[in-house]
C-alpha cells in the first residue's frame, strides 16, 4: 500500500475504485466497505483507493480539543494497510478545504485528481461544504461524470450499525469486550516508553510508562487491563494500569505496564499494547503493603485469562 499525504500528489494511470472517510477505528463497518473496493477493484483490474483526512474535522472547524479518537493517523495507516489497499491518500483537512462545495469534491478531487471509475461509500455518508452532498447528489455528479456509485446499506455491513461513537462510549465505560467486538481488532495504545519515579521496581512489579504524544487519542476508563505487545516478533503479556496512582496520592494519569517474565530495558523505544481484558477499576487502597497483595491477585487473574483465552 502506498501512502499519499495529499490528493493532488496522486497519481495513476489506471482508473480507481475508491471509498472516503474518517475511518477512526477502522472497525467493522469500515472493514466491510474497504473489502469491497479491494475485491471489486481487483475483478474489474483497477486499483484501490481510501481517502481519509487528517486532522479531524471538528478539530479544524470547532477547534475543539476535546476530540478524543480511537485511532492515532499511525494506527490508523497501519491497520488500513492490513486491508489490501493500493492506495491510502491522508488529505490534510483544514478550513479552506471544507469549503469546497459537493461539486467541486466530485469534480476537482475524485474525477480530476483520483481517476476515479466507482465510488463505494458507507450508509448516509455526507461529504462537501457543510457537509451538503448525499447519496442523491453523488448519484446525480456520477451520472454527470460518467463514473459508478455504489451507497452499502446499513444493514450490509452490521444488524447493528457500527459506529466510531459506540466504541468510543464502550471503551469511556470500561466495556473492552464490546469494544474489541466492533473493532474485530484488540483496541491498542501505543507510545514511547519514559522514566517514571520506579515505584514499581522497588514492589517487586518494574514498569514500563508509556508516554503518549497524541493528545487526541482516546484513553478509555481507568483502571487495570491484560495486555500483549510484541518485540522482535514475539508476544509478551501483562498488565497494564491507567490512572491516577491514588494509593501514592498521584494527580495525574500515567500508563504503565507490567510486562510479565520480561527484562529487557524499554526506555526511548516506541511500544503498542493490545488491550485484551479488563480486569477491575482503579482502587486507592491504605498502604503499599495491600497494593502489593492486589497485584499479585491481579497478575494470577491476568494469567488465568491468558490461559482460558489465548
Amino acid at each position: 500500500m502506498k501512502i499519499i499525504l495529499n490528493t493532488s500528489t496522486f497519481f495513476c494511470e489506471a482508473k480507481t475504485f475508491v471509498t472516503i472517510g474518517t475511518f477512526d477505528g477502522v472497525h467493522f463497518g469500515h472493514q466491510k466497505i474497504i473489502e469491497r473496493v479491494v475485491s471489486e477493484a481487483k475483478i474489474a483490474q483497477k486499483k484501490s483507493v481510501a481517502l481519509t483526512f487528517f486532522p479531524h474535522p471538528r478539530m479544524v472547524l470547532q477547534k475543539d480539543s476535546s476530540v478524543k479518537l480511537i485511532n492515532t493517523i499511525d494506527e490508523r495507516s497501519a491497520l488500513l494497510e492490513k486491508t489490501g489497499l493500493d492506495y491510502l491518500i491522508i488529505h490534510p483537512f483544514s478550513k479552506e478545504f471544507s469549503r469546497m462545495t459537493a461539486l467541486e469534491f466530485v469534480k476537482d478531487i475524485l474525477v480530476n485528481q483520483l481517476n476515479i471509475s466507482k465510488l463505494i461509500i458507507g450508509y448516509d455518508h455526507h461529504f462537501g461544504k457543510n457537509r451538503e452532498g448525499n447519496i442523491n447528489q453523488l448519484t446525480e455528479y456520477s451520472d454527470l461524470y460518467d463514473f459508478k456509485l455504489t451507497e452499502i446499506p446499513a444493514q450490509d455491513i452490521d444488524e447493528v450499525f457500527v459506529s466510531s461513537t459506540k466504541i468510543r462510549n464502550a471503551l469511556n465505560a470500561g466495556d473492552l469486550k464490546t469494544a474489541n467486538h466492533y473493532l474485530r481488532y484488540f483496541f491498542m495504545l501505543s507510545g514511547t516508553v519514559v522514566n517514571g519515579e520506579k515505584l514499581g521496581g522497588k514492589i517487586g512489579y518494574p514498569t514500563a510508562n508509556i508516554h503518549i504524544e497524541e493528545t487526541y487519542k482516546l484513553i478509555p476508563k481507568n483502571g487495570v487491563y491484560v495486555v500483549r505487545s510484541y518485540f522482535e516478533n514475539n508476544a509478551v503479556f501483562g498488565m497494564m494500569n491507567i490512572g491516577n496512582r491514588p494509593t501514592i496520592d498521584g494527580n495525574y494519569q500515567t500508563i504503565e505496564v507490567h510486562f510479565f517474565d520480561f527484562n529487557q530495558n524499554l526506555y526511548g523505544k516506541k511500544i503498542t499494547a493490545e488491550l485484551l481484558f479488563f480486569l477491575r477499576d482503579e482502587q486507592k487502597f491504605d498502604s503499599i503493603e495491600l497494593l502489593v497483595n492486589q497485584l499479585k491477585k491481579d497478575e494470577q487473574n491476568a494469567k488465568i485469562y491468558l490461559q482460558n483465552n489465548l
